[in-house]
């Protein structure tokens, strides 16, 4: 049998683009009943990133893993006052658009090395 040594760990540790941006102090310490909000930044940075690989057809780490700057510059201009239910609609639509671009940007960072 294989020996296994899998210790849970919240660090981070990535095999492609290890130098990925940290999120922001206050995504990192919001609060639990607030999670939603973090989650939304989540969802537009991975569908605004999958996206921009798909426009430019490059799968570069700064391509893929850019700063978290205009993914709360959308969240601060269109969703930080909104309702929580909003927010989730937002998150959805948010993960289609990411799961649209998906096949094409896995394909060009595939050809890459970067997946």
């Amino acid at each position: 049998m294989a020996e296994r040594n899998l210790v849970p760990s919240l660090e981070r540790s990535f095999d492609v683009c290890p130098d990925r941006p940290l999120e922001s102090e206050w995504m990192q310490n919001i609060p639990l009943r607030q999670a939603y909000q973090r989650v939304l930044v989540q969802d537009i940075y991975r569908a605004q990133n999958l996206e921009r690989i798909v426009e430019t057809g490059n799968c570069d780490c700064e391509i893929r893993f850019p700063s978290w700057d205009a993914a709360e510059a959308v969240f601060r201009e269109r969703y930080a006052s909104d309702e929580r239910w909003e927010m989730l609609q937002a998150s959805d639509a948010y993960n289609r658009r990411a799961n649209a671009a998906r096949p094409a940007a896995k394909a060009i960072c595939e050809a890459a090395g970067n997946w």
